[in-house]
């Protein structure tokens, strides 16, 4: 079986798993042998495309299958179909929106929907951002495996800061990333810009990966904060669906 098939394989099969994997687990799932497999694991780590947990002799995808995800999301599809969601709500709520997508340690936005009579936002199309620090970032981690994470950020050196505010070391992302989980969406409040908070929800495709996140950002008080939170778990819920999502659950 050529090489090209076998790692693949090994990669889509990582894709889909919710926790790391033993490469023994690898080989037999997958009819590969174990001499091949662990050849071919290094090699990827080599490249950045695998980690390797060594305390827990496990293998998990590594940040530079994020950047094929994002290069993926960045492409005109993701954008075609997001952009029509995002637009109407901006309209709905007459709040701005955006989607955007990981890459690497950062979000890039892909779709900007500006809201009449709004103040403009530094979240325009191609502008990187670090996740950590906003509402789409945190949406997205939180849905990606835990050891993903650990991967991005390892130690206190991964961080940086815009306002001063925001996690700064790992366990204070773990906390944060905690909370997200639990509620079903993602949020920030003066982080990137001061005065200025957002929401967002995670969209996942139909391996259930978060491919991207939807958010609205808006300024003043948390009067409309419920309203607007159903909103965007409404429009991330159904570009999944278009993505084929729901099929798969």
């Amino acid at each position: 079986m050529p090489a090209a098939d076998q790692t693949l394989r090994i990669l889509r099969h990582l894709a889909r798993r919710p926790a790391p994997v033993a490469a023994s687990a690898l080989a037999r799932d997958l009819g590969i042998p174990r001499s091949t497999i662990y050849h071919l694991l290094a090699t990827l780590e080599e490249h950045g495309f695998v980690v390797h947990l060594a305390q827990d002799r496990r293998w998990g995808l590594g940040t530079s299958a994020f950047e094929l995800a994002g290069g993926y999301a960045r492409q005109e599809p993701l954008a075609r179909l997001g952009r029509p969601l995002v637009a109407g709500l901006a309209d709905r709520l007459g709040e701005s929106a955006h989607l955007a997508v990981m890459s690497g340690r950062d979000v890039l936005y892909i779709v900007e929907e500006r809201a009449a009579r709004r103040p403009a936002l530094v979240t325009d199309v191609g502008v990187r951002l670090p996740a950590h620090l906003t509402a789409t970032g945190r949406a997205m981690l939180a849905a990606l495996p835990k050891v993903q994470v650990r991967a991005l950020y390892p130690d206190a050196s991964s961080f940086t800061e815009r306002t001063g505010r925001g996690p700064q070391r790992p366990s204070e992302l773990r906390e944060l990333l905690r909370t997200v989980r639990q509620t079903g969406v993602a949020t920030e409040d003066s982080e990137i810009t001061e005065g200025f908070r957002s929401v967002a929800s995670a969209v996942r495709d139909h391996t259930d990966w978060p491919v991207a996140a939807v958010a609205v950002t808006w300024s003043g008080d948390d009067a409309s904060v419920g309203r607007i939170t159903q909103a965007v778990s409404e429009a991330a819920a159904a570009l999944g669906r278009r993505l084929g999502a729901a099929a798969h659950r």
